[in-house]
């Protein structure tokens, strides 16, 4: 069931075949708890998917695992859900990547649907407030334990420390794209694969004594031929099942039509959204407040909160724009059920080209793991990956902390965060420090944390207000 040979080719001559060290059904209970717990943006998910296939369950070795990673975040779109897909595919082949893939996100899309829902039907409601309240400091903990945990696998020499420390500053002091930052590294790590290879050494040549191996044998996960055959193959079947719907759409309704507008608009971001949710978030909300008016700044803000606090990729709050640009814009339709439908467009245009970027892309990408050049360049990859969930993880605390953080203009060019201090939250710092220290020092597990910070944090939100 994993292997299609109609899709996927014949196996490649490299391909030792054996028994899948997992069934379907383990599969489908490890990814509905990775999506039941991806909250956090990409830095808390990456966390979870790391803290379930590699540390607990063991299906994949670590350099595997920030193999695939160096690889998704290359890639248009939310890597989180590129990653999770990838490495259901390693699993289990292509159904296990469908599968995987689409657990991810689903959580999510219901969550978000019924938020929306609330959103339209009444707003303003304390335990709302006090829900968001609560969760946010156990993010920012989620967000330092993967800081914590990919820093400590991929920073093995001094060039991979100067890497993550030139790419933090990079983005947060200077703001260079995103993009920028991932070239540079990965050009730094394919020069030195050849010629300092102890720059960027291979991770499997540091893995401590004390790590495990993973109980699933290299020759169990997939492997796929790299012909260009089978590439042209794969990506022109997922680039109907991406775009053959939305085309319906537009013959349907017109191009005029709120349905085609939003399936059009999406699709673009999805194929331009390098460098994660934050990059593109300015781009989306011009275009949905400025340009076509589908909603209001606040409402933007709203939903950027409602993405951040329920699980699923931070670019969920996609889902939350198309709602609302429908339900204001139904053309005859019940404004709920066009906001419904509008959702149900958004996220197949966004997330379905993932699809196609890893069942295409992936293979060559295992191939590329016995190239020296290439196997440095992700390395190096990975190690100014440190530099962008430090960044991520400074944000995000100083957001909880004081509510707003401003740019300070250095020289003319040097962008340094600042915050009120006025409006700095006692209480929200002491709440990021117990959940720092109870999922780091005593490994709380990632429910508990949640649940227990949403009580406390909550609870004394509801007390105050």
């Amino acid at each position: 069931m994993g292997w299609n040979p109609a899709v996927d080719g014949p196996r490649d001559a490299h391909y030792c075949p054996a028994v899948p060290a997992i069934t379907f059904r383990e599969l489908l209970a490890a990814f509905t708890r990775i999506g039941l717990l991806s909250f956090g943006g990409p830095a808390g998910q990456i966390a979870v998917m790391h803290r379930i296939l590699v540390e607990e369950k063991r299906w994949l070795a670590e350099d595997r695992f920030l193999h695939a990673l160096a690889y998704c975040t290359l890639l248009p779109g939310p890597e989180a859900q590129q990653l999770c897909t990838y490495c259901g595919w390693l699993l289990r082949g292509t159904w296990g990547g469908i599968i995987a893939g689409a657990l991810f996100v689903a959580p999510g899309v219901v969550v978000l649907l019924g938020c929306s829902l609330l959103y339209v039907l009444g707003s303003g409601l304390p335990w709302v407030d006090a829900l968001f309240y609560g969760i946010k400091p156990a993010v920012v903990a989620i967000v330092l334990g993967a800081l914590w945990r990919v820093s400590g696998k991929a920073l093995h020499s001094r060039a991979a420390v100067i890497t993550a420390v030139l790419a933090f500053i990079a983005l947060r002091i200077f703001h260079v794209p995103f993009p920028i930052v991932i070239l540079l590294a990965a050009t730094l790590g394919a020069w030195s694969g050849t010629r300092r290879p102890h720059w960027f050494p291979a991770l499997s040549a540091h893995r401590a004594s004390a790590e495990v191996e993973p109980v699933i044998p290299e020759q169990a996960l997939t492997h796929a031929p790299t012909t260009w055959t089978r590439f042209v193959r794969v990506a022109g079947l997922w680039a109907i099942l991406w775009l053959g719907p939305l085309g319906c759409i537009h013959l349907a309704f017109g191009s005029e039509h709120i349905f085609t507008q939003i399936a059009w608009f999406f699709s673009t971001v999805a194929v331009v959204t390098f460098g994660g949710a934050y990059a593109v978030l300015p781009y989306i909300a011009h275009h949905a407040v400025v340009v076509q008016g589908w909603l209001s700044g606040g409402q933007m803000v709203d939903g950027l909160g409602l993405a951040e606090s329920t699980p699923g990729p931070l670019i969920m709050v996609v889902q939350f724009v198309g709602f609302l640009a429908a339900h204001g814009h139904s053309h005859g339709i019940h404004p709920l059920w066009a906001g419904v439908i509008a959702s149900a467009i958004t996220v197949w245009a966004t997330f379905m080209p993932s699809y196609l970027w890893i069942f295409a892309g992936a293979p060559f990408s295992e191939r590329l793991r016995s190239n020296p050049a290439a196997r440095a360049a992700l390395a190096a990859i990975t190690a100014a990956v440190v530099g962008v969930i430090a960044n991520l993880a400074l944000w995000f605390a100083l957001t909880v902390a004081a509510g707003t953080v401003h740019d300070s203009v250095w020289g003319g060019y040097m962008h340094v965060p600042t915050i009120e201090l006025a409006n700095i939250d006692g209480v929200a710092i002491a709440l990021m420090l117990a959940a720092g220290v109870a999922f780091l020092r005593f490994r709380v597990g990632l429910g508990w944390l949640l649940v227990g910070s949403v009580i406390v944090g909550g609870g004394w939100h509801l007390l105050l207000h």
